[in-house]
C-alpha cells in the first residue's frame, strides 16, 4: 500500500502523523511546499516527520510538471490525500490513485466551496462551520462527501480556536474513515449542487476597516482576520493601524455621528470607536512601525479619526 500526502500548514503536519501512525506498513509519499514571509513556519517539521518515518519527500507546489508526472506514471500511489493544500490536483495526478484521492475543507459541503472557507463563516457572522472529507472531483470542492463534523462558533470567538476545532474535525475525519478508503470501500455521498455556495479568493485590501458598516460586520471582521492571520487594518494618518482585539462597547446616542472617530478612552480597557451604527472598543493595537500595544495607549486622543 503506497499512500500520497499533500499537506501544508500545522493542520497538515498533525494530520499526516496521524495518517502515518493509522496506517502502519504502508509507504508514504508525501509534499509540502515552503510558507510564506510571515506565515507560521511548516515546511521543515512536515519534511523531517516524513523522513522519520522513511517516506519519499518532495518540496512542489504544482505536482503535475513534466518530471512528476513521469513519477505518477511509474510509481504512482494507491492513495492520495490532500490536507490544507493550496493548489490544484488535476485529474491527469488524481486519476492514478487505484483508491482514490480525497481532499478535507473547512466548511459543510456544498456550503462554502472555494477559498478561506473559515474566514468568510466568521465574517459573515455563522454560528457553525465545519470539516469535510470528500473524493477529488474536476470542479473545485465538488467531489462526493465521505464523512463530515460541524463545529460550533461562539458570537465573539476569534478564528484560532475555531480552526483549532476545525482541525479536531480532520484528526476525528481521518480516524474514522481510512480504514474504509484503504479497503476501498467508503462510501461516497454525491452534493447537492442547488444548495453549494462559493466564496472569494481574498487579497490584503479586503482587510481593510471601513467604519461606515454596522459594528456587527467590523467586529466579525477583526475576529476572522485575527492570529494567525494578518489581522484588520485602518489608517492613522498616513501609517496603518491593526486591530488585534476588539469588544462590542455601550455607546452614547450620538445624533453627530463620525464613523471611525475616538469617542471614548478607557484606561485600562482601550478605546471606544464609533461604526456607522454602534461602537467598538479596540483593545489590543499594532501601529505600523511599533509593537502590539493596548487600544488606549495607542488611541489616547478624542481628536482621532481611524479611516
Amino acid at each position: 500500500m503506497k499512500i500520497a500526502v499533500f499537506c501544508a500548514t500545522r493542520r497538515g503536519l498533525r494530520v499526516l502523523g496521524r495518517v502515518l501512525d493509522l496506517a502502519r506498513g504502508a509507504s508514504f509519499v508525501v509534499f509540502s511546499f515552503r510558507e510564506a514571509a510571515g506565515e507560521p513556519l511548516f515546511f521543515d517539521d512536515i519534511r523531517m516527520l516524513a523522513a522519520d518515518a522513511g517516506a519519499e519527500f518532495f518540496e512542489a507546489r504544482r505536482v503535475d510538471g513534466p518530471e512528476l508526472m513521469a513519477y505518477w506514471k511509474t510509481a504512482g500511489a494507491d492513495l492520495m490525500l490532500a490536507v490544507h493544500w493550496r493548489y490544484l490536483i488535476p485529474s491527469e495526478v488524481f486519476r492514478h490513485a487505484r483508491l482514490g484521492a480525497y481532499a478535507f475543507h473547512d466548511a459543510l459541503l456544498p456550503a462554502y466551496r472555494g477559498f478561506s472557507p473559515t474566514v468568510w463563516a466568521l465574517i459573515n457572522g455563522e454560528t457553525k462551520t465545519g470539516a469535510t472529507l470528500f473524493e477529488l472531483g474536476d470542479s473545485v470542492d465538488s467531489g462526493g462527501i465521505i464523512g463530515q463534523q460541524e463545529v460550533l462558533i461562539g458570537p465573539e470567538e476569534p478564528i484560532a480556536p475555531v480552526m483549532e476545532k476545525v482541525t479536531g474535525a480532520y484528526l476525528s475525519l481521518i480516524e474514522t474513515h481510512l480504514p474504509a478508503l484503504l479497503l476501498g470501500t467508503a462510501e461516497r455521498h454525491p452534493q447537492n449542487e442547488s444548495l453549494a455556495t462559493y466564496t472569494c479568493k481574498r487579497v490584503a485590501a479586503d482587510n481593510r476597516i471601513d467604519w461606515t458598516r454596522p459594528w456587527s460586520e467590523i467586529f466579525n471582521l477583526i475576529r476572522a482576520l485575527s492570529r494567525p492571520y494578518a489581522g484588520a487594518f485602518t489608517l492613522l494618518g498616513p501609517r496603518q493601524l491593526r486591530v488585534w482585539g476588539a469588544k462590542p462597547a455601550a455607546e452614547r446616542r450620538y445624533i453627530g455621528r463620525i464613523p471611525g472617530r475616538v469617542v471614548e478612552i478607557r484606561k485600562g480597557e482601550g478605546a471606544v470607536v464609533l461604526c456607522g451604527n454602534g461602537a467598538l472598543l479596540l483593545t489590543e493595537l499594532e501601529l505600523e512601525g511599533d509593537e502590539i500595544k493596548p487600544g488606549d495607549l495607542v488611541l489616547d486622543r478624542l481628536s482621532l479619526t481611524l479611516g
